[in-house]
């Protein structure tokens, strides 16, 4: 008689081969919404697409190689040159050719550019989340040099082409190109006004040699770069190309690579300049106004990357507990756990639907010039920055749980996704910069406040519970007394409505009213897994399975 040891049962099949895109009922829904009518077929047939690459074992397979092979500097060649290069794995390379393809550095010259940018870009950050970050900045750099019509003519080409080139080579004979930023320094961090790194005038007009440091460079290898220093007017924009027209390196001195949490993938660096070339963007002394729309774009994605891990994590929740057994029945009929995943895809469908709606502002300041929407904007990303990458990291956490000890297995992508999570609440601001910069337009922008509460009382009258949380918005919006020491708390209550107020008016009624009761009427616990168990948990977390078949 032959006896068996090893028997594989009830164990979870992977998330695999299924269109990223079209499983996912909030970011489908969002651009029917948001899309112009001859523009949605296109979109849409270019997100599917997107969509089944993201989802397919080819590309999660670049994420995990990409990943266990970060990169690599070499300072010197065996002779003992500088060249200050660092080299990536062939995924890292992969992931990005797909990415710009897939026009993800495009969305200032196409109609609805930046809502099909933004769901591109939330699909395909669902692959692997630290490539992302010269897609970022390639795409924010845009406005910024458009401060200076000659430089934005020679590079935005470039920048928004379909076209990935790597390696170090002058850009002219370059049919694509991507972009770093470089703005805090040792002593200053996110005071750039505390930089040190000078900027010596030439003889020609708009050229300075720059001399100095910056602490955190991102992505070392890209073409070029923007980079905050002191002219003799102050601080200003500069644009800093790694190979000059004449095809010598410029003088661009990778000391070391940051040793980081997560984003392995990623190279963040050390920089020195010693008489680095560089060309003046804007006019002296205004480097903070002229690179502060790049600054604004790489908020709104870190909204939607943040976002885009948050969908990724609860897709996995949720599709582990749709095929994982236990005590007589599957884990997503269980009352207990079925409320973890439903407040899980709450906050993953309020994310979503914010990021969307960001992205279509910029297309209407874009496309029309509306003030309303700018204004908006200007409370609205600040706004998503602070709440919606806060969020991110508990949500990543709880969905892991959702997984048990296989999730804290690095072979599930959970610990990837975990340690990706508190990044973007970092990058281009922490939390109470973000909250700062809230009171600052608050007090100084009376349109977007009037542009925000326009936003969030479109929903009036449809919730009591938003109704009732909007005017106790107002009434501590009119409080000033402490209002630095209280400015997380207020930013809070204005993510939750102005989430609210998108979720009434859009999602479905199961989605809202759980929302509603949970974040603006408080019969919330502190954990997640505390919703009323009233509610109509079973279509929330329906809604939520990624497989498209829901």
């Amino acid at each position: 008689m032959t006896s068996t040891t090893h028997t594989v049962t009830n164990q979870v099949p992977p998330l695999v081969g299924y269109d990223v895109f079209s499983g996912d009922r909030a970011l489908t829904e969002g651009l029917e919404r948001h899309a112009a009518p001859g523009v949605i077929d296109e979109a849409r047939s270019e997100l599917t697409a997107l969509g089944r690459l993201a989802g397919s074992a080819r590309a999660q397979e670049w994420g995990t190689r990409a990943n266990e092979n970060p990169p690599t500097l070499r300072t010197h060649d065996r002779y003992g040159n500088r060249i200050d290069e660092v080299e990536f794995h062939p995924a890292w390379h992969q992931l990005l050719d797909e990415a710009v393809s897939a026009g993800l550095t495009d969305a200032w010259g196409r109609p609805d550019g930046h809502l099909r940018r933004a769901a591109g870009f939330y699909v395909w950050s669902q692959v692997e989340a630290g490539h992302g970050c010269p897609l970022s900045m390639t795409h924010a750099a845009v406005p910024a040099l458009r401060a200076e019509p000659e430089l934005a003519a020679e590079w935005e080409p470039r920048l928004t082409s379909h076209r990935y080139e790597p390696g170090l080579r002058p850009a002219a004979g370059k049919a694509g190109a991507l972009f770093g930023m470089g703005m805090t320094e040792k002593q200053g961090g996110s005071d750039v006004r505390a930089n040190t790194t000078a900027a010596r005038p030439l003889d020609a007009a708009g050229e300075y040699l720059l001399t100095g440091h910056k602490w955190f460079c991102s992505a070392p290898m890209c073409d070029g770069f923007l980079v905050l220093a002191q002219a003799p007017a102050g601080l200003t924009c500069f644009l800093v190309p790694r190979v000059l027209p004449d095809g010598t390196r410029n003088v661009f001195l990778i000391q070391r690579l940051k040793d980081k949490l997560g984003n392995r993938s990623n190279a963040s660096a050390e920089v020195e300049f010693d008489g680095t070339w560089a060309r003046r963007v804007g006019e002296e002394g205004r480097g903070v106004r002229t690179i502060i729309e790049m600054v604004a774009a790489t908020r709104v994605d870190c909204v939607l990357g943040s976002a885009a891990l948050m969908r990724q994590s609860v897709a996995q929740a949720v599709h582990h507990a749709t095929y994982r057994r236990a005590f007589g029945s599957e884990l997503v009929d269980k009352p207990l756990m079925r409320n973890v995943l439903a407040d899980l895809a709450l906050e993953s469908e309020a994310a979503t639907t914010l990021a969307l709606r960001l992205a279509a502002a910029q297309d209407a300041v874009r496309s029309t010039g509306s003030e309303t929407e700018k204004a908006f904007l200007r409370l609205a990303v600040p706004t998503a920055k602070y709440w919606v990458t806060k969020r991110c990291t508990p949500v990543t956490a709880e969905a892991l749980e959702c997984l048990g000890g296989n999730g804290y297995v690095e072979e599930s992508g959970m610990p990837r996704l975990l340690r990706e999570s508190p990044l973007n609440s970092i990058w281009e601001g922490a939390g109470n910069v973000q909250a700062l910069d809230v009171l600052r337009a608050l007090q100084r922008e009376p349109d977007a406040l009037n542009a925000f509460l326009r936003e969030v009382g479109a929903a009036r009258g449809a919730d009591h519970r938003l109704d009732r949380a909007i005017k106790d918005l107002l009434t501590e919006l009119a409080d000033l007394d402490g209002i630095e020491a209280r400015a997380r708390r207020l930013v809070e209550r204005m993510a939750l409505v102005l989430q609210g107020s998108l979720l009434v008016r859009w999602a479905p009624s199961a989605v809202a009213d759980a929302f509603c009761a949970s974040r603006l009427g408080r019969d919330w616990g502190t954990a997640f897994g505390t919703l009323p168990h009233s509610l109509d948990l079973e279509s929330v977390v329906t809604r939520a399975r990624p497989t498209g078949d829901n």
